[in-house]
């Protein structure tokens, strides 16, 4: 029986109510009622509200980037168990691209549209300071942003770039200021996982901690960095623990305002130890993925936007989510190599016109961004 409420939709779930209610006067969820999100039933009432928010900071519209991503490297010393990504130096699949191999791959994946590159990938236990610094500026030089380097990227150049005639290493703040200084515009949330304790060392134990992460965050956000925010899901975390993270993201953004977007990103499980061990083969289920991204557009009140990452989800489900607060579909990505090490069955990447399809069918506006969202082209809604 559908309860009376000021919500313009229907809801199902009575305890929906007066949460609904308290989101449409612009009031903020605790974590008590974050979890009553999580555990309801109503899924389409979740999904309603949470597209309520999203129409409220964007209107009709949906973005994308024409992207790249660069993976230079698959070398890794960090080991996390839910990872097909990585090799060892001399171990079979390795590649390690020398500064000339990536002007070539950049030069042969490139677009006269494309706008961004965005970089994750290895931590390399070799390379030194100044390539990363010189990949930074080389990039830039030819013409495109640059999205790069997780904070656990950082947390790793931090021990390895020292001044010269010193051996203190330099601080997050310090990196990151030199990345600036050579061209990045904006970071990735990636190396988040979940902040649990207790799932980080299961998953992730050799990775920069929590409060780590969210260190370099607010350094990158108080030198003028935009970020991006993402959260590992479906694995061995409870609601509870995705719920906490997306609480330390919302405090952060309040202190330290330059998260973009909130990225939920889906176990992959193939491939990676953390699979193999959980005997897991199958992947999220549509309607958790569907509840997470309705539950972060409520929760995370101060973000911007929700993606809706189509490589580790489906671009179809992607669609849907276009009516469940996701306001952000990523882009044409080309030639992910990540999520697909681990077991994603997607394309690697998408043609623009086909993303804009995607969009428009969901009775949406695409408009094409950059890195750090200026709107670059608007389409017209289908």
């Amino acid at each position: 029986m559908t309860v009376a409420t000021a919500a313009p939709f229907p809801i199902r779930d009575t305890a929906l109510e007066p949460i609904a209610d308290k989101v449409l006067s612009g009031g903020r969820v605790t974590f008590e009622e974050g979890m009553t999100l999580f555990n309801t039933r109503d899924l389409p009432a979740l999904m309603a509200l949470a597209d309520a928010v999203r129409a409220e900071k964007v209107g009709g519209n949906a973005y994308y980037v024409h992207s790249l991503r660069l993976s230079q490297t698959n070398v890794c010393y960090v080991g996390c168990t839910f990872c097909g990504f990585q090799r060892k130096m001399d171990e079979e699949g390795v590649w390690d691209m020398d500064l000339s191999d990536v002007w070539d791959y950049v030069g042969r994946h490139s677009h006269p549209d494309l706008t961004e590159i965005h970089i994750s990938s290895g931590h390399h236990p070799k390379r030194g300071w100044d390539y990363y610094l010189d990949l930074t500026q080389g990039l830039t030089d030819r013409g495109y942003q640059v999205k790069a380097w997780t904070a656990a990227e950082i947390h790793h150049f931090s021990r390895i770039a020292r001044p010269k005639g010193t051996t203190k290493p330099l601080s997050y703040r310090e990196v990151l200021s030199q990345l600036k200084d050579h061209g990045l515009v904006a970071m990735p949330g990636g190396g988040a996982e979940i902040f649990a304790e207790r799932v980080r060392q299961k998953i992730a134990a050799a990775k920069v901690n929590a409060d780590g992460w969210l260190e370099v965050h607010r350094a990158a956000h108080e030198l003028g960095i935009p970020t991006n925010a993402t959260m590992l899901y479906g694995h061995i975390e409870t609601l509870q623990e995705r719920l906490d993270h997306m609480m330390r993201l919302r405090q952060l953004q309040d202190e330290a305002p330059g998260f973009m977007s909130f990225v939920p990103l889906a176990f992959q499980p193939d491939n990676n130890p953390l699979a193999r061990e959980l005997n897991k083969t199958e992947f999220t289920t549509g309607v958790d993925d569907l509840r997470n991204l309705a539950v972060a557009r409520i929760v995370l009140d101060n973000f911007p936007h929700i993606k809706g990452y189509w490589i580790m989800i489906t671009p179809e489900l992607v669609q849907v989510s276009l009516s469940a607060g996701v306001s952000d579909v990523d882009g044409t990505i080309k030639d992910e190599r990540i999520a697909h090490a681990s077991g994603a069955d997607t394309d690697t990447g998408m043609p623009e016109s086909d993303l804009i399809r995607l969009i428009q069918d969901a009775g949406r506006t695409p408009v094409k961004r950059d890195a750090i969202y200026n709107e670059l082209a608007v389409h017209p809604a289908a």
